[in-house]
């Protein structure tokens, strides 16, 4: 078989202020916040991957910057808003719901952000641009991620159809960090424990990736974390496993030493 190329679907792009509608500790260090209010009506989102930016108020400030956008672009202002991506967990719009996932891992905007969230806290998102589908017609998934990722890895074997084979890890601290996921998959999923090391750097995903036993015909690869751990695996899974440049999703959500990585940036070694 030939694999298909993923289609890109746009969606229009809108900036939204939210109001915090729930807070709960998933596990540990994650938290879920769900997102409400009348402007969630005509959101879009259609893929595993799919996210937004949270925009986030200046220190002092109750609401925070918007985006300027024209022409269905965000353009360049005197104040920009401080945002950070993260991916759309569940979203619900006969009730107007958005639930993200938000990691507590430090003095980040974010995870400040995540650490003190409440019922009543407002707070901005802009997107989804636009969704990136992966058409149904893969005999097994591989599919990898840390915990930034952990969001993306649980809808992804949500939406997977009944029965398909997928063979999943995911890297977090410890068993206190593990999730559930309802999923009708054939799968086989490993939680891998990074102990006391710093997040991003480990290569646990990629002793992982190495050692899978993936089934028998045509499969396809979806991998996410810290951008620098992630390119001997992209490499792996192009030049040893042979899967084609349409079968691989290779994405680093994260990179240490940056506080805004550009994930959509290219790393100079893409095969």
């Amino acid at each position: 078989m030939t694999p298909p190329r993923p289609a890109i679907v746009r969606h229009p792009l809108a900036y939204r202020l939210l109001e915090v509608g729930r807070v709960v500790r998933i596990t540990p260090r994650t938290v879920r916040v769900t997102l409400t209010g009348p402007e969630l009506a005509g959101f879009r989102e259609q893929a595993p991957t799919d996210h937004v930016k949270l925009c986030f108020a200046e220190p002092g400030a109750e609401l925070p910057t918007a985006p300027v956008i024209e022409d269905d672009m965000w353009v360049d202002a005197p104040v920009k808003p401080i945002t950070r991506d993260y991916t759309v967990r569940h979203h619900r719009p006969e009730v107007l719901e958005l639930d993200v996932d938000m990691v507590v891992h430090g003095e980040g905007v974010g995870s400040a952000w995540a650490d003190r969230a409440e019922p009543g806290m407002r707070i901005g998102v802009l997107g989804p641009r636009g969704s990136q589908v992966v058409p149904p017609v893969y005999d097994w998934y591989l599919l990898a991620a840390d915990e930034t990722a952990v969001p993306a890895l649980g809808r992804w074997l949500e939406a997977l159809p009944a029965g398909v084979k997928a063979v999943a890890f995911a890297e977090v601290s410890g068993p206190e960090e593990e999730q559930r996921f309802a999923t009708r998959t054939d799968l086989a999923l490993t939680w891998l424990h990074r102990g006391d090391a710093a997040p991003g750097t480990t290569d646990l995903l990629e002793r992982a990736v190495r050692a899978a036993v993936l089934p028998p015909g045509t499969g396809y690869a979806w991998v996410a974390g810290e951008a620098n751990t992630l390119k001997p695996i992209r490499r792996h899974l192009r030049l040893e496993r042979g899967l084609a440049k349409e079968q691989v999703d290779v994405d680093g959500y994260w990179k240490r030493g940056e506080t805004d990585h550009d994930h959509h940036a290219q790393d100079d070694d893409t095969v």
